[in-house]
């Protein structure tokens, strides 16, 4: 069990969430954008997240102006946008940064867990996706390009039992 991402806390809005909130449940953490030519992913996102949520699985968004300038909303603008136009029901955190002095702690542990190609660390683009298993472990880092279509065969593994 990786105790250290249960004590890590997020935002939503004024209010503080503790991971501890999805433990026992596989995630999808990624970090998004409603501006970036990735954000159709949304929709991909949204099916994922149906097809599984009632076998234990949630999307974990995390908002992030770092890349490009593609996300510049407030964090209702944001909400707002990604129910609208792709009819999100999963949660969509505050806005973060991901990498640099700044990224918030929950991203330092995902990418010191899971680094990128090569061994680099820092998140490359908007739509990086990180599998957590059901004890909090980072299984596996996924690319921008990656679809979460493309990943339901790693989740259904893991809400199954199979690492």
């Amino acid at each position: 069990m990786s105790d250290e991402f249960y004590q890590l806390k997020v935002k939503r809005g004024p209010e503080e969430v503790p991971l501890e909130k999805f433990k026992d449940k596989v995630l999808l953490v990624v970090n998004t954008a409603s501006q970036c030519g990735f954000t159709p992913q949304y929709k991909g996102l949204q099916e994922t997240y149906d097809k599984f949520k009632d076998k234990g699985f949630e999307v974990l968004a995390f908002p992030c102006n770092q890349f490009g300038e593609q996300e510049p909303g407030s964090d209702a603008e944001i909400k707002t946008f990604c129910e609208r136009t792709f009819l999100t029901t999963f949660p969509i955190f505050s806005k973060i940064e991901v990498n640099g002095p700044n990224a918030d702690p929950l991203y330092q542990h995902l990418k010191k867990k899971a680094p990128g190609l090569l061994g680099l660390k820092d998140i490359k683009w908007n739509f990086t996706k990180f599998l957590i298993d059901t004890n909090g472990n980072v299984v596996k880092r996924y690319a921008p390009v990656t679809k979460p279509e493309a990943i339901q065969k790693d989740i259904q593994k893991l809400l199954e039992g199979k690492n």
